[in-house]
């Protein structure tokens, strides 16, 4: 099972136990973060996509650390003008573990199944 989630203006597929670097979170270390903006969703070859999300589906994952990522460095010249600009950049991420992938099919197949137990009570009264 895995899942496409938008986040940070990017998107990410992801499955259970995976650990992802996204942009900077406003989250604590420890604690649980929900992404309701899932694009597509996979379980066992059935496919859901979304218009533009899936409706009901939550990935949710546990915030393990924040960082800094590889320093990369900008550098402007103009040549025969003696304008050189050197300027370096760390871009800051949240490294997550998901640790779940929550659908909604779960749900609807619990009342599908209520709803045919009632109508097989109901047959038998009538018989």
């Amino acid at each position: 099972m895995y899942a496409i989630i938008e986040s940070c203006g990017k998107q990410y597929k992801v499955t259970e136990g995976d650990v992802v670097f996204f942009e900077k979170l406003d989250a604590e270390e420890g604690k649980k973060v929900t992404f309701d903006n899932v694009i597509l969703v996979s379980n066992e070859g059935k496919i859901q996509i979304g218009n533009p999300y899936v409706k009901g589906v939550k990935v949710e994952g546990k915030v393990i650390s924040h960082g800094k990522g590889k320093k990369i460095i900008v550098f402007k010249m103009k040549p025969k003008k003696n304008y050189r600009r050197k300027q370096g950049h760390r871009q800051p991420y949240t490294k997550v573990e998901i640790t779940s992938i929550k659908t909604a099919t779960k749900k609807t197949t619990t009342k599908t199944a209520k709803s045919d137990e009632k109508a097989e009570v109901k047959e038998k009264v009538e018989a």
